[in-house]
């Protein structure tokens, strides 16, 4: 593979506090009535106007609070970011199609104004697989505000591959990725077969729209979570702790990913070929996931 190929029911929120952050941005915990069950959920609002909602997802036996600092990368970029605390086993599809179907109906931010249009889904690990599914639905209930996805060393279930190819459309929708190294905790890196396959259509289509980026100095398959990780993911995946730069990089890449989708637009120098991206992989910090 190339560097970049051508490639439901009613919600009640209830605030139990609200934590200050950086230039006004805040991170808002409450609780979301999503297809007739209460979730624990996390809300990160910009400061302004926000540019878009990122829905981005915890992995296998996490929660929202394990990627506190890639949210608020997010956030700070603009976006509107929201998290659900659930079982993330296979990826929980029937919560991600409960959750789509309360986006597509109306959705309010805590402070009860709707939800933007412009939807970017993603998630880590489990949770990737719970984006794509979210993805997939949105793509048939309102195709016009789904965005793209920002996946964080995805773990496939079933039905990924057809999903994921779904939701990007052939090339209409973009789709960017950020893996780590193959361990036991990414299956292997069991998403690949996906991936390759949306680069491929995108490629068939004459679509610059996928790019696939591996973190290839020692990263871990819990670099998204970065300090919000634990002894228990380290053990796990027998990889150690995220390395700060790595997470440095992940979140950095993935912000400015999230906020070009949201807008439309593709900063140059974090894509295939770009400054930013090219002195990675120069570094030996980055290379094409293939």
């Amino acid at each position: 593979m190339k560097f970049c190929h051508r490639l439901v029911c009613a919600a009640v929120l209830s605030v139990a506090a609200v934590a200050a952050t950086a230039e006004g941005a805040r991170q808002v915990p409450g609780t979301l009535v999503i297809g007739g069950s209460e979730y624990d959920v996390a809300w990160g609002l910009p400061a302004g106007a926000p540019l878009g909602l990122a829905v981005v997802e915890h992995g296998f036996t996490r929660r929202c609070a394990n990627i506190t600092g890639t949210l608020e990368a997010l956030v700070a970029r603009g976006l509107l970011t929201l998290c659900v605390d659930a079982n993330m086993t296979a990826g929980n599809p029937q919560l991600a199609d409960a959750l789509a179907q309360l986006i597509a109906t109306g959705l309010s931010t805590p402070d009860g104004v709707p939800v933007p249009e412009r939807i970017v889904v993603g998630g880590h690990s489990a949770g990737g697989a719970f984006a794509v599914r979210l993805g997939y639905t949105l793509a048939q209930l309102v195709p016009q505000r789904l965005a793209g996805a920002v996946l964080f060393d995805p773990v496939a279930a079933a039905g990924f591959s057809d999903q994921i190819r779904a939701l990007a459309g052939s090339g209409a929708r973009p789709v960017r990725s950020l893996s780590a190294l193959a361990s036991g905790c990414n299956a292997q890196l069991n998403a690949l077969p996906g991936l390759r396959a949306v680069a491929a259509d995108a490629a068939a289509a004459g679509a610059d729209v996928f790019v696939g980026v591996q973190l290839i100095d020692r990263s871990t398959h819990v670099d998204a979570e970065g300090p919000d990780s634990d002894v228990l993911a380290w053990a796990a995946c027998r990889q150690g702790p995220p390395r700060p730069a790595n997470v440095r990089v992940l979140r950095e890449l993935a912000a400015v990913w999230a906020a070009d989708l949201a807008l439309g637009r593709r900063s140059a120098d974090y894509y295939p070929g770009g400054a930013v991206l090219e002195n990675l992989r120069q570094q030996g910090r980055v290379q094409p996931l293939e």
